[in-house]
């Protein structure tokens, strides 16, 4: 392990980095000015109650700015000690963090799965609890291929998956697996809602990649919206235009 990795670790300064991590996304939501579609999602999501807001893994910041001050709103991250900073950021954004691995697509396959099995039971709590979920769908470590957790998150709660995208004009993206971006601030910014997805709790198997499908194509749909919204194109990873770091 590398010597900034070690320092990185230690939880005071694991404490100080969450501190301005929490401060740059006050600010980023602060001096953007978000485009909201459809401009009546919450008075329609107020009346489904809770939710899962599906995000592509590159959002799991910045998909916080959904949150009105009266929404209970949770999340999942795992155990590792990388985690800690991103967990005390959303804390403070008003996002309760559960830790533990996510439900993933090995779950449907064995729920007895360490890890994914504890996420997915977490999850279907929060939900029950009337808490809204916000998880990624991605498959792990491939990016924006939906992954067969969130349909079995959405059978066993009976809550609908909602596909949800916050964008910024102005960002910085980074060259990761996920095409993580982060917010500049002082731009336009958008944050688009999809059509909620119901998954029958009688669901059969061959059926699953028929939903994997469904909200792919949903997320992908208002990722390109949000991003249509703001103005600019949504670009792909590895591209001239995507070099890591590199300001819109």
């Amino acid at each position: 392990m590398g010597l900034i990795k070690t320092i990185g670790r230690k939880p005071a300064v694991q404490h100080v980095l969450s501190r301005i991590a929490y401060g740059y996304l006050r600010l980023v939501k602060r001096t953007n000015r978000f485009t909201r579609e459809p401009a009546d999602i919450y008075e329609r999501l107020d009346a489904i109650g809770p939710f899962i807001a599906a995000m592509w893994h590159g959002q799991h910041l910045m998909i916080s700015f959904m949150r009105r001050p009266q929404d209970r709103v949770a999340t999942i991250i795992s155990r590792s000690p990388d985690g800690n900073i991103n967990t005390m950021a959303l804390e403070r954004m008003g996002v309760r963090v559960m830790r533990a691995s996510g439900a993933r697509g090995r779950v449907v396959r064995d729920a007895r799965a360490k890890g994914g099995a504890e996420g997915l039971r977490a999850m279907v709590k929060a939900l029950k609890g009337g808490e809204t979920v916000a998880f990624s769908a991605d498959v792990p470590k491939v990016s924006r291929v939906c992954d067969a957790g969130i349909i079995m998150l959405a059978r066993f709660s009976g809550c609908p998956i909602v596909p949800v995208a916050v964008v910024t004009g102005r960002h910085i993206r980074f060259n990761s697996w996920d095409r993580a971006c982060l917010g500049l601030p002082f731009g336009r910014g958008a944050m688009v809602f999809g059509e909620p997805i119901y998954v029958p709790r009688e669901l059969e198997p061959e059926a699953t990649d028929g939903y994997r499908a469904r909200v792919q194509a949903e997320l992908n749909r208002v990722h390109d919206r949000a991003y249509a919204l703001v103005g600019r194109p949504d670009r792909v990873v590895g591209s001239r235009d995507d070099a890591l770091g590199q300001a819109a």
